[in-house]
């Protein structure tokens, strides 16, 4: 039995007409007409037998009309927009990790990559019988992997745990495969740099023989430590890029290029500094090269990766990459022109130097502000979702 009200009306008839009654409000706003109710529709007289013949319905609402928004327009309210999106995330912490590296990381970087490059100019004069500059590149190569050792075992926090990772070799981790490049690199690099002292020694006795044996075994030593050198050189930039942080990850083809002319510019740079210029000449063209190497593979890194660019241009590390680029060409054509001039050579050596030191630290600063930062996590990942999902076959 259908529940009636106080008039004998069907309470679901009066409901209907309290519902349409509403729509017509809405749209009489607007001078639309509104559909007729059902009580204005023209009742047929009753059939001859008594029976009332039922009103004709009302006229359907047509195809596509009005929905809740429209109506909610309709009223006069201003359409609900969704607000842009915050790329924040919980509780206002970071997606990633930033890496808990400090500046001795980032020295290190440094450091390595100009024993790497000592030892390949040392290597050169070897061959080509340039004592000065062969003497510098090797003393300089020691010092440099005696600092990368130290900024490396004070990140560690233990000169034990450095001992620990020799003990095994692990080729997937680029961490293993630097402290086996570390540890060959430096024993060859320190006898090659004893060596220079054979001529000190005395003639006789059994120093006089260390000053027979040491000039061979340190030749040796400065050619075992040159063909290491490469991969000393680049390593880091595997060790950056092979982390989740975005804009070291995504740069992962530039990077070894981008440290491996550093470090020939930054030795480069050593041996303006130390050689007379009359024996300077492998040390000029090895700044040409390996500075043409690294702004090339630099400005690829700054433009290529697009929105994860965005952290080597801008920040304390687009002003280190800024400075360092800069300073890289200076030191190129101060080193050109100033060729005959040993003061020139010197101050184009320091300028190539402090030019290495910039680079580095701005590829450190710029990896650390894009973890901090969930945009440089986010928009990639729904770039890439969004590129998957237009070539998935149809």
């Amino acid at each position: 039995m259908t529940a009636r009200d106080a008039g004998g009306e069907p309470v679901g008839r009066r409901f209907r007409e309290f519902t349409d009654r509403l729509a017509e409000i809405g749209t009489a706003g607007l001078g639309a007409a509104a559909p007729p109710r059902e009580r204005d529709l023209p009742v047929r007289p009753p059939a001859p037998g008594g029976v009332a013949v039922p009103p004709p319905e009302a006229p359907e609402r047509p195809a596509g009309g009005r929905g809740r928004g429209e109506r909610r327009r309709a009223r006069g309210g201003e359409p609900m927009n969704v607000p842009p999106a915050e790329f924040t995330s919980y509780y206002g912490r970071p997606i990633l990790k930033a890496p808990v590296w400090k500046w001795d990381i980032a020295a290190y970087l440094f450091t390595g990559g100009l024993a790497a490059g000592s030892a390949l100019m040392a290597a050169g004069a070897q061959l080509t019988g340039r004592p000065a500059l062969r003497r510098a590149g090797r003393i300089g190569a020691l010092g440099a992997v005696g600092a990368s050792t130290y900024f490396l075992v004070n990140d560690l926090g233990r000169p034990s745990r450095f001992h620990h990772m020799l003990r095994v070799a692990k080729p997937t981790s680029p961490m293993s495969v630097g402290t086996w490049i570390l540890a060959a690199f430096g024993p060859a690099a320190g006898v090659a740099a004893v060596s220079e002292l054979a001529p000190v020694l005395p003639e006789r006795g059994v120093l006089g023989l260390g000053r027979r044996l040491l000039p061979p075994v340190g030749a040796a030593a400065g050619l075992a430590a040159a063909a290491t050198a490469p991969a000393l050189a680049t390593y880091t930039a595997v060790l950056l890029a092979d982390t989740a942080v975005p804009s070291w990850h995504e740069a992962y083809p530039e990077l070894p290029f981008v440290f491996g002319g550093s470090a020939l510019a930054s030795g480069a740079g050593l041996g303006l500094l130390a050689a007379p210029v009359d024996q300077a000449g492998p040390a000029r063209r090895l700044a040409v090269a390996g500075a043409a190497v690294e702004l090339a593979a630099a400005r690829r890194v700054e433009h290529r990766l697009g929105l994860l660019s965005e952290p080597y241009r801008t920040g304390s590390a687009g002003r280190l990459l800024r400075t360092g680029r800069n300073l890289t060409a200076l030191g190129v054509v101060g080193a050109l022109l100033g060729r005959r001039s040993r003061l020139a050579s010197a101050v184009s050596g320091a300028v190539l130097l402090g030019a290495s030191v910039a680079t580095r630290f701005g590829i450190f600063h710029g990896g650390v502000a894009s973890a901090r930062d969930p945009r440089y996590t986010v928009v990639p990942q729904r770039e890439r979702l969004a590129q998957a999902g237009d070539d998935r076959p149809r």
